[in-house]
């Protein structure tokens, strides 16, 4: 944890250096750039105003010691006291030949001077200065404004110190959170006061500890029933095994209940095969979902159950306008199951009504307790009477494989499984 909060105090230091830096470039670079427009207008207006009073006489009392001036007539110049302190030059003519506009700026000997001029008929009046002036102003915004900014970038930074304190804070809380994810003795109450990514991302981790607590009751649940599921008929195949042995039991007797028990044994491993297949299926592309003559299917699983019983009555009714799809095996495989479910538990009817682009199967046995069917589409899980299975789980993958879905509804009397089309592949 400390190589932690060390990486992010790190990584907050070096954004504050950062945005420093950045503030001084902006100071030191870019600001005096964009207030040389200002500063050079500003210097302009400082040399035009006490021109304009200036008449013939350079030795008057409103000369500055910043700024020069000469006055042309004709051909004859008259220059100021100050103007060589101003400017390095022996003749004053120099300083014409580089005044071309009525005001403007020019280098001499790598220093820039400002003049600003007054033509009035033949008298020409000119003030001229160094960039004394020009640095002082930008000396004195710049002197008003880092105070500001850098006060401004103190607390910024102070905030991002604190805010970042909690940040991590509430990193540490979630990494300790998740190191205990497989600790009950550990508290997972999440008390982030601030709805925010974090408190969001506290409860994201809640939530997956609870799925996670769940699915491993249930495997551990699913481990359990699989076990007892299979090691009843294992019981009874060795039992009958140890009976002919010791001679209590004859050898027909016992063969014709070891090949039952093993007949069931191979259906449950089949069954538990074909699940994890429809695992495997459940995202591919390869299945081709086509049109499929249910009327044929249907018919045909009637014909395969209706003579284990004969006291249960099958009804069939259905439309030629609906249309069904997926393939033949995978309806097939829905339907055995279904109606080997009804041939348990129905009293006297199994009715299948094929309208309207669903399915309706009824059995007309006792209701599905409440908290059964909550479940009851999951592999293993204790379900009706007791049972454990895979029927129904099989029943709803390979029917989400295909495009449907079911739901399971009590009647007043009997139970309707309801197929629908609703899921796209």
């Amino acid at each position: 944890m400390r190589s932690m909060t060390s990486k992010l105090s790190r990584q907050l230091l070096c954004l504050i250096i950062m945005a420093f830096a950045t503030i001084f470039i902006a100071l030191g670079v870019v600001i005096p750039k964009v207030l040389m427009p200002v500063a050079e207008e500003n210097i302009y207006n400082y040399l035009r105003e006490p021109l304009e009073l200036i008449e013939s006489n350079t030795k008057t009392n409103l000369l500055n010691t910043e700024v020069g001036y000469l006055y042309i007539v004709n051909d004859s110049i008259v220059a100021s006291e100050n103007i060589y302190d101003i400017i390095n030059i022996k003749n004053p003519k120099d300083i014409v030949k580089n005044i071309k506009d009525d005001y403007g700026k020019f280098t001499y000997q790598h220093k820039i001077y400002y003049y600003y001029t007054i033509r009035k008929n033949t008298i020409t009046k000119i003030a001229i200065s160094n960039d004394n002036y020009i640095n002082r102003t930008k000396a004195r915004i710049l002197g008003a404004i880092l105070p500001i900014v850098l006060g401004t970038f103190l607390l910024i930074s102070l905030i991002l110190i604190v805010w970042s304190s909690l940040i991590v804070r509430k990193i540490e809380k979630l990494k300790n959170k998740i190191d205990n994810i497989d600790n009950d003795d550990y508290n997972h109450k999440v008390d982030f006061e601030v709805d925010d990514e974090m408190r969001s991302l506290a409860l994201a981790i809640e939530d997956m500890r609870i799925s996670l607590k769940n699915q491993e009751e249930y495997r551990n649940q699913m481990y359990q029933n699989i076990s007892h599921d299979f090691k009843t008929p294992l019981t009874v195949i060795k039992s009958y095994v140890e009976a002919v042995q010791d001679g209590v039991e004859d050898e027909n007797t016992a063969l014709k209940v070891i090949g039952e028990q093993t007949n069931k044994l191979e259906q449950k491993v089949h069954s538990l095969l074909y699940l994890n297949k429809l695992d495997y299926l459940k995202d591919s592309k390869d299945i081709k979902v086509v049109a499929v003559d249910m009327k044929k299917i249907l018919e045909d699983e009637i014909s395969k159950f209706k003579f284990q019983k004969k006291d249960i009555k099958f009804i069939l009714d259905m439309d030629k306008r609906s249309k069904y799809y997926g393939t033949v095996e995978h309806w097939e495989t829905i339907l055995d199951n279904l109606l080997g479910n009804f041939m348990r538990y129905a009293n006297t009817t199994i009715k299948i009504i094929a309208k309207n682009n669903k399915i309706i199967l009824f059995n007309d046995g006792d209701n599905i307790d409440d908290d059964l069917l909550n479940g009851i589409f999951t592999p293993f899980r204790k379900g009706i009477k007791g049972q454990f299975g895979l029927g129904l789980s099989i029943v709803k993958k390979t029917l989400n494989i295909i495009g449907y879905d079911i739901v399971i509804k009590n009647e007043k009397k009997g139970v309707s499984f309801i197929i629908t089309r609703g899921i796209h592949r």
